[in-house]
């Protein structure tokens, strides 16, 4: 997610997708699951003191009743869970993974292991950087990105609902060969740990946009990272998208579907080249209009699941109701209340298709 986050703070295993042919509707849909990511902003900076820090969903927002609900009741199978680079490493580049921040962020991951989901995605929620830099190019090395990646793919590599998101929305990335090439790093490094069928999400440039994946050279750039055998299975692209006028995931309103600007020509470039998408991050207002255009948005992703194998919507977890973009559900006596945009969309889309 693009916008700062914190003033909105509240106190089976399926198949490994392949290119398949046309499908009724994707193979995952749910939700973003925020919290541990708080403190995080686009300049890769996560606070991890003061009101700046992540925010213990499991505990403060029972993430892991909101995940059970959104499985057992909205039949929905697919969860992403943000967490800032810097609250694994308690703040020490090239470190290794801290117990206590994992231990509390490892909850979250096994509530949804537990939850009934087809597929847990852990997603480092950094932009490409640590502190304002970029890794690769003047930041932080390939190897310290990869390694905590190594890290990771370790500790959950073995699990098959686990997949892996190399990086969250990077953006203003001087040389996109460069940015593939550190991606290539992670996915040697997370293949080399034992995760060898894992899913991994290849994120690209401008904030990983759906509309400008192909044309910023992101498709063709990610498209040349291999597994160590040589092949790209279960190497997805990762793209995300919103419907208000400027993209930013910050306004009520939305204004389009984004399908003849993004989504058509994407599934064009991934027809060709036979390669596979998630959309990782949509959403919108609990409008009116954001039901017309996201449940128009969603309805294409299910008609075009030949390449298109997923969506999961921004955001749930740590969201308080004043949030633009909330999608948390609330307790009611025994039972739990979607907001009406997952009703109508992310979960009408799926169960409709």
């Amino acid at each position: 997610m693009r916008s700062p986050i914190l003033a909105a703070l509240a106190g089976t295993t399926l198949a490994a997708p392949t290119l398949k042919t046309r499908a009724t509707k994707v193979q995952y849909a749910g939700v973003n699951i925020a919290g541990f990511d708080f403190g995080c902003t686009t300049d890769g900076r996560c606070s991890l003191t003061g009101t700046n820090k992540p925010y213990d969903i499991v505990q403060g927002a029972n993430a892991v009743g909101q995940m059970t609900h959104f499985v057992k009741d909205d039949t929905l199978n697919a969860f992403r869970l943000p967490v800032g680079w810097q609250f694994l490493l308690n703040g020490q580049l090239g470190g290794t993974l801290n117990s206590n921040n994992v231990g509390q962020y490892d909850k979250l991951v096994q509530g949804c292991l537990t939850s009934g989901a087809a597929i847990c995605i852990i997603d480092i929620h950094n932009y490409a950087r640590w502190d304002g830099k970029i890794v690769g190019q003047g930041g932080p090395t390939n190897a310290q990105l990869a390694d905590v990646w190594k890290q990771l793919a370790t500790k959950y590599g073995t699990n098959s609902k686990i997949a892996f998101g190399v990086m969250n929305e990077p953006h203003d990335i001087p040389d996109i060969k460069l940015w593939a090439a550190s991606v290539q790093e992670v996915v040697t490094a997370i293949r080399g740990a034992g995760a060898t069928s894992n899913l991994i999400l290849l994120p690209g440039q401008g904030y990983t946009s759906a509309e400008t994946f192909v044309s910023s050279g992101s498709a063709e750039a990610l498209a040349t990272v291999k597994n160590p055998d040589g092949s790209t299975d279960n190497l997805i692209m990762d793209v995300h998208k919103y419907l208000d006028s400027d993209n930013s995931g910050t306004h009520t309103e939305c204004v389009k579907d984004n399908v003849d600007n993004a989504f058509k020509p994407l599934a064009d470039w991934l027809r060709t080249n036979k390669r596979l998408a998630i959309l990782s991050e949509t959403g919108g207002g609990n409008t009116a209009s954001c039901q017309k255009y996201l449940c128009s948005e969603l309805q294409y992703l299910n008609q075009n699941a030949d390449v298109y194998i997923g969506y999961t919507g921004w955001a749930a977890g740590g969201f308080a109701s004043t949030y633009e973009l909330n999608e948390t559900p609330t307790q009611q006596g025994g039972g739990w209340q979607d907001t009406s945009l997952v009703k109508s969309c992310i979960v009408g889309s799926w169960k409709g298709a």
